[in-house]
C-alpha cells in the first residue's frame, strides 16, 4: 500500500474537503485497501464523505 499515493488521490478527488462515497469505494478498490482503511486515512487527512450511499452523510 502506497499511503502517500492514496492520500494524493483522495485530495485530487476532493472538493470543498469532501469526496463522494462512490469515489471512496473506487479509490479503496483501486488501491486494494478495505473501506475501513479508506475511512481511517480520510479521517487522518480531514477529508469527509459526501453523497453517502447509505444516506448517513449528505
Amino acid at each position: 500500500m502506497d499511503r502517500k499515493k492514496i492520500e494524493e488521490t483522495i485530495l485530487e478527488k476532493s472538493k470543498d474537503g469532501k469526496v463522494p462515497c462512490a469515489m471512496c469505494f473506487k479509490i479503496a478498490e483501486d488501491f486494494g485497501i478495505s473501506k475501513k482503511e479508506m475511512g481511517q486515512i480520510m479521517n487522518e487527512i480531514n477529508i469527509r464523505i459526501s453523497q453517502c450511499q447509505l444516506g448517513c452523510f449528505e
